[in-house]
């Protein structure tokens, strides 16, 4: 039996107001009005689709072993590189690198879904695979994207035992409907009149998958208990189910109000959110739109109430804090020009050679634990640190990313530049042994306080403009 074996999800901490938005805009686009209601995630300046798919995987992978992972599929269509393996990059922080299959799936909103697929089939033999999905889509100012667009990330864990949602079956089409797009030299989606899209678009092609699907999986309609299906026009999820003998008290909730869509993410996102709460013997249909539709069926099992609690959407969603300033989001977005001063001209040159011999530390934040006298340190070096001890070349690799830190000693300075200043930042120590001075993120003056406690969050340090945008990635301490 194949299926999913354990879930994982991450929304970054602000969200934007719709109201801030619109109210910032309405000289211009007062036609957004009616969608100045409630709130959408708003990633930091130091958030991308990589760090936010790190997150969802670690949250996933709670109850499980990183480095049983033998295959990780990364959907999205924001990957940070256009010629670097994003896929490898999760991998290295998650410390998975031996006999690793990675791999990257974009081009198309069902890309989560699409992925998931992949996942599951290269389970089927045994080896456990990782579908992450996260976008973060940039949206031109005062559009209607901009409001309804939201960044966040999923992540699934396939495999063949204790599995918590069996997959019962798939059915995928695949065709050239262009509702919207993204060149290769452009930042935003353009997208196409809305009505021809859901009557050419979803109405045709959509209930004839649907249909096909429950035949395959010998089901009916009336059988599915959550219809999961993103749009961006909250009536068509609706529209469909019904097309389909889908009963309407099955469709799930978009998570319009307070996430916004996740793009390509947010199939699996919402898929997530169903099986925080699923029951033994509820079958979910999962439906993604993009170039064709991919449409899965699961069955949740007895194991999925046993599965140890994680975050998921809801503990996530709980970790809020409303931003109210539009400039700060257009300015974490690089869509306002900020004089950022003479303290922001510096190389950010990247040593690709040190970068590859200290991978596990930079990426993976691996430390040394002696094994002489059981001190752990950060970083690992040749001669343990304890006094006491000394010895030399008795260090063994040791992951400190999930460790809780504790705050020794902290600045706010505002002098350095930084996108959301003041810069934290400070000595954190762990209670296994090790410190280091870190950067702190997703952090409030209230918050950062000597013997505070941290989490490590996998982060964007800084990016390379210079020579074509080479983002560097660094662990980060954030409020536990």
């Amino acid at each position: 039996m194949v299926g999913i074996v354990a879930y994982g999800a991450y929304v970054p901490r602000l969200r934007l107001s719709r109201q801030a938005v619109y109210d910032a805009n309405k000289w211009f686009a007062g036609g957004l009005r009616g969608l100045a209601k409630g709130e959408r995630s708003m990633a930091n300046w130091d958030e991308d689709s990589i760090t936010m798919a790190v997150e969802a995987s670690r949250d996933c992978l709670t109850s499980h072993k990183a480095e049983d992972v033998r295959q990780i599929y990364f959907a999205s269509t924001t990957h940070p590189f256009k010629d670097r393996q994003n896929a490898g990059v999760i991998g290295t922080a998650l410390n998975v690198e031996q006999d690793l299959m990675a791999s990257d799936v974009g081009g198309s909103q069902k890309a989560g879904t699409s992925a998931l697929i992949a996942g599951l089939n290269a389970s089927r033999g045994g080896r456990s695979s990782l579908v992450a999905a996260a976008d973060k889509r940039m949206t031109r100012v005062a559009s209607a994207n901009e409001l309804n667009y939201g960044d966040g990330a999923a992540a699934l864990l396939c495999g063949t035992e204790n599995v918590v949602a069996k997959l019962v079956g798939h059915h995928s089409v695949s065709m050239d409907f262009v509702d919207h797009f993204r060149g290769d030299e452009s930042d935003f989606d353009y997208g196409w009149e809305e009505r021809w899209i859901r009557d050419e678009g979803y109405t045709k092609i959509v209930p004839p998958a649907i249909k096909a699907a429950l035949a395959a999986c010998k089901l009916k309609g009336a059988d599915i208990t959550h219809f999961i299906m993103p749009s961006l026009m909250p009536a068509v999820p609706k529209q469909m189910a019904k097309m389909s003998g889908v009963g309407e008290g099955a469709v799930r909730d978009l998570l319009g109000a307070t996430l916004g869509d996740t793009g390509a993410a947010h199939a699996l996102v919402m898929l997530v959110d169903a099986l925080e709460n699923a029951k033994a013997g509820d079958r979910i249909m999962v439906v993604a739109f993009g170039q064709g539709v991919d449409v899965l069926v699961f069955e949740a099992t007895e194991a999925l109430a046993k599965l140890p609690k994680r975050r998921g959407v809801s503990g996530w969603m709980a970790r809020r804090k409303e931003e109210k300033n539009y400039m700060k989001f257009l300015a974490f977005n690089e869509m306002l020009p900020i004089d950022k001063g003479m303290r922001a001209e510096f190389d950010k040159k990247t040593a690709l050679s040190i970068l590859w011999r200290k991978r596990d530390m930079i990426y993976g934040l691996v430390g040394g634990k002696c094994r002489v006298c059981g001190t752990v340190q950060f970083p690992r070096s040749q001669v343990c640190v304890n006094p006491n001890c000394h010895a030399v070349d008795s260090q063994d690799p040791y992951n400190m990313s999930g460790l809780e830190a504790s705050v020794m000693s902290f600045t706010a300075d505002a002098l350095t530049y930084s996108p959301d200043p003041p810069a934290y930042y400070g000595m954190i120590t762990f209670p296994e042994g090790g410190r280091f001075m870190a950067d702190f993120t997703d952090s409030d003056k209230e918050q950062v306080k000597v013997g505070a406690k941290m989490r490590m969050t996998f982060r964007v340090r800084d990016n390379d403009q210079m020579r074509g945008g080479f983002k560097r990635y660094f662990w980060k301490a954030a409020p536990a």
